[in-house]
């Protein structure tokens, strides 16, 4: 009886998917570090507090270029939660897990560069990261995105501050903002919010499809949405760490 009593209960195991950033490094490493380094002062917290997997298939180079790659992106503040296409010999209790089978979701396009000032000029758009081939018409402050056409399956799109898109989000695609998220269309992609620590960020949709919504790293997939918000009006938001969703009248 006493050993019943005193007997542990068990473990809960449970599988669960995550949105995750794939970086894929080129040769010679320290000519790619100087191109992420642009990337980063074009775009300050385009990595922070987001997971990211490095994808060295590939490339040949051996378990001590591994580890000093690894921890080069880590004093720039790019945590690496994976490793995939290594050997399995060239990885071990000091480097990241392998990992494999990703489902790929479409490229995420470099922030554009900032133009070269040759005259006072108003302060531009907050840049965002979109598909190359036909740029989203974009109007607002430094501080704001507002984007006036649907985003498409495959455009990612990125602000420090709010983002407010007039149209819909499609499935496949993904809008990330500092701030709040307001959609006055559909939304079928994946919305998140709150990216660089504000539990206050908010997200707001006129039909809730979505594959995923997330606030300040709090996440819910499709299959953790009410069924009752499904296709109508809603917004989420955080009470302490619990992640809310409710109607919108």
């Amino acid at each position: 009886m006493t050993a019943v009593l005193t007997q542990p209960r068990p473990i809960r195991l449970k599988g669960r998917s995550y949105l995750a950033l794939t970086l894929t490094p080129e040769l010679p490493f320290e000519d790619w570090l100087v191109r992420l380094d642009d990337l980063a002062g074009r775009s300050a917290g385009f990595f922070l507090r987001r997971p990211v997997v490095l994808d060295v298939e590939g490339l040949e180079i051996d378990r001590a270029q591994l580890r000093d790659l690894v921890g080069k992106l880590g004093t720039r503040n790019v945590r690496i939660m994976g490793i995939e296409g290594a050997r399995p010999s060239m990885l071990g209790a000091d480097l990241p897990p392998a990992m494999s089978g990703g489902k790929a979701t479409g490229d995420i396009e470099e922030p554009a560069a900032a133009p070269a000032k040759e005259a006072p000029a108003p302060a531009p758009v907050e840049s965002a990261a979109e598909m190359p081939a036909a740029p989203l018409p974009t109007t607002g402050a430094p501080t704001s995105l507002v984007v006036t056409q649907p985003v498409r399956s495959g455009q990612s799109l990125f602000s420090e501050g709010d983002i407010t898109i007039l149209g819909s989000v499609a499935s496949g695609a993904e809008v990330i903002a500092g701030g709040s998220i307001h959609i006055y269309g559909t939304l079928r992609g994946r919305a998140m919010a709150g990216t660089l620590g504000n539990a206050a960020a908010r997200i707001f949709c006129r039909k809730l499809e979505a594959e995923m919504v997330a606030i300040d790293g709090f996440y819910k997939t499709a299959e953790d949405l009410e069924p009752g918000l499904r296709g109508k009006p809603a917004q989420f938001w955080l009470e302490g760490e619990t992640f809310t969703a409710g109607s919108i009248a």
